[in-house]
């Protein structure tokens, strides 16, 4: 079972950054890079939603929303997965959560396709 722990989430203001991370631990094999790695957000009353994707040689995906703003990085030496969050807006607020899926090269960014997920961590932007 993998377990999936995200921290750096907080309040913000609108035009700022924060930096999100997700350690990894318990993976099916000892490589951590063999996971397709990807983070989505819900925010309250609506549905949860991909947010950006990244494959071990570090091809990413982003949402449209977030295009231009937001970069999804990750460290195989350290099972770490990063979310580096600029000019944040006040529609970023949303709960953040880490996601993952082993052997694959390439992930849609939609929930049924992720094995693994952590806690999440929330994020709160104001205006």
């Amino acid at each position: 079972q993998v377990q999936l722990v995200e921290s750096g989430g907080g309040s913000g203001q609108a035009g700022g950054s924060l930096r999100l991370s997700c350690v990894a631990s318990g993976l099916r094999t000892s490589s951590y890079s063999s996971y397709y790695m990807a983070w989505f957000r819900q925010a309250p009353g609506k549905e949860r939603e991909g947010v950006a994707g990244i494959s071990r040689d570090s091809s990413t995906t982003y949402a449209d929303s977030v295009k231009g703003r937001f970069t999804i990085s990750r460290d195989n030496a350290k099972n770490t997965l990063y979310l580096q969050m600029n000019s944040l807006k006040p529609e970023d607020t949303a709960m953040y959560y880490c996601a993952a899926v082993w052997g694959v090269s390439y992930s849609p960014l939609v929930e049924p396709a992720f094995t693994d997920w952590g806690q999440g961590t929330q994020v709160t932007v104001s205006s």
